[in-house]
């Protein structure tokens, strides 16, 4: 989520500065910090190094050779906060994201300009909003409950294709989730188990996470007798890179309530996937 700071939370943040005290700011936007307190134009002449936010720490390292110490107006690794929007910033977030994938061609040695590629970044950028966009999105708000004391026989719901994207290299994998359950007088619609499975997948993941959320989420919401959740992937940090292992497959599974100490309820389950 973008977290959009205006230009009263960025006065606040700054009333514990000493405005005797001399800044340098980082370009760009450590430069509009410095210049709403005491600011320089070289680092010699400065108390203190400023930055509008502590993010990986890669532009900071740059600067501690000047030996001089640093602040920060957002500090990620003291705030829970994901990507923030400063208010000089204004709509040009994407640009900036778009100006990073350019940094990644440039370091392959690509020519940005070439006919291929100048209009790249831009498709990169929006292609995100889909494969990430799990982010977005929180079960409780979609799972639709039905009452209904009739049904007391296990429900699957197997087959169903996913996508993600592996938060260890960035490559995707993708394969099948099949899941089950045991009402105990709840019944959730059908497609919102599929639609489940695409809220935790389209995240940054590792499979076997994803297949724990997809589990929990089902069992918060309908507090069933059982819930299980098998998935099946391929994934391309074995088959293109690594040992490159072309036909391996994941399978991982997570099981809750009568799935757990009731071995019948598991076989039924494993053998309607395979009927």
């Amino acid at each position: 989520m973008i977290y959009k700071m205006g230009w009263a939370e960025v006065k606040d943040r700054l009333k514990s500065l000493d405005r005797t005290k001399k800044y340098y700011g980082i370009p760009r936007g450590g430069a509009v910090v410095a210049a709403m307190l005491n600011p320089v134009d070289t680092i010699a002449e400065a108390d203190f190094i400023i930055d509008d936010i502590y993010d990986s720490g890669a532009t900071a390292n740059r600067y501690k050779e000047h030996g001089k110490p640093f602040l920060f107006l957002v500090d990620k690794r003291q705030e829970k906060i994901g990507w923030v929007e400063f208010p000089w910033e204004g709509s040009t977030a994407d640009k900036d994201i778009e100006d990073s994938v350019i940094r990644i061609f440039e370091y392959l040695g690509q020519d940005i300009n070439r006919e291929g590629l100048k209009d790249t970044p831009r498709r990169i950028v929006k292609s995100w909003g889909k494969l990430f966009g799990g982010y977005k999105q929180d079960p409780k708000d979609f799972l639709t409950i039905f009452k209904d004391d009739s049904c007391d026989e296990m429900v699957i719901l197997k087959d169903i294709d996913f996508y993600s994207t592996c938060e260890h290299h960035f490559l995707p994998f993708f394969g099948k989730v099949h899941v089950g359950y045991i009402p105990n007088g709840c019944l959730v619609g059908v497609s919102k188990l599929a639609r489940l499975v695409e809220v935790y997948s389209r995240r940054l993941q590792i499979q076997e996470r994803m297949t724990i959320q997809v589990a929990d989420s089902i069992q918060a919401a309908l507090e069933p007798k059982g819930v299980m959740v098998v998935v099946m992937a391929q994934h391309f940090c074995i088959k293109s890179r690594g040992v490159e292992k072309q036909n391996a497959e994941m399978i991982t599974s997570a099981v809750r309530g009568t799935f757990s100490d009731n071995f019948k309820a598991r076989q039924e389950f494993l053998s309607l996937l395979k009927s």
